[in-house]
């Protein structure tokens, strides 16, 4: 439904990155069928907690399987998966995506690019592009598949980044 959706709303895209956990490969799979290009997987896009404090990914067939009891924005700089060495904090996933965000800028800046991610992901993104500190008093919600646009805008004197849309989901309609 995404795939046959997203071409009416975005007719072109230049680069389609995705997360490597198994949901995101299998919808960015449609969505470069869709428009006919290439994906480049990024462990930087993986959910929080499924990533080692480094950055580094823990092996899709071995995720830490307890997750902490708290909300990570409750606890920014505690571990989300306690019981496991090593593990994340909202700090080091917040991190992680604001240099992937960074990244983009640099590389794309007037390209048009999606990434097929997952819900913490798109939070992460509203917290470096709105410049939240590390204790967040607002939750983004995110439905499966649900899409965000967000524009870069390189403009003197004014908000470097502009919000389209939130949460699309009309190509759910009907399923």
């Amino acid at each position: 439904a995404l795939a046959a959706w997203m071409p009416t709303v975005i007719p072109a895209i230049d680069v389609l990155y995705a997360s490597t956990m198994s949901r995101a490969r299998e919808t960015a799979e449609a969505v470069a069928q869709a428009y006919d290009c290439n994906i480049y997987f990024d462990d930087r896009l993986r959910e929080i907690g499924n990533n080692r404090h480094d950055h580094t990914a823990w092996p899709n067939d071995d995720l830490p399987r307890q997750y902490a009891d708290y909300w990570s924005s409750e606890r920014p700089f505690s571990s989300v998966t306690p019981l496991v060495a090593h593990g994340e904090t909202w700090m080091h996933f917040r991190t992680r995506i604001g240099l992937f965000v960074e990244e983009l800028v640099l590389e794309h800046r007037e390209e048009v690019v999606v990434a097929v991610c997952h819900g913490g992901v798109v939070e992460a993104v509203f917290d470096h592009i709105f410049n939240i500190g590390p204790w967040r008093r607002c939750e983004i919600w995110d439905r499966n598949t649900g899409i965000s646009h967000f524009e870069y805008v390189a403009h003197p004197n004014r908000e470097t980044w502009r919000l389209h849309f939130h949460n699309r989901q009309e190509h759910l309609a009907g399923i």
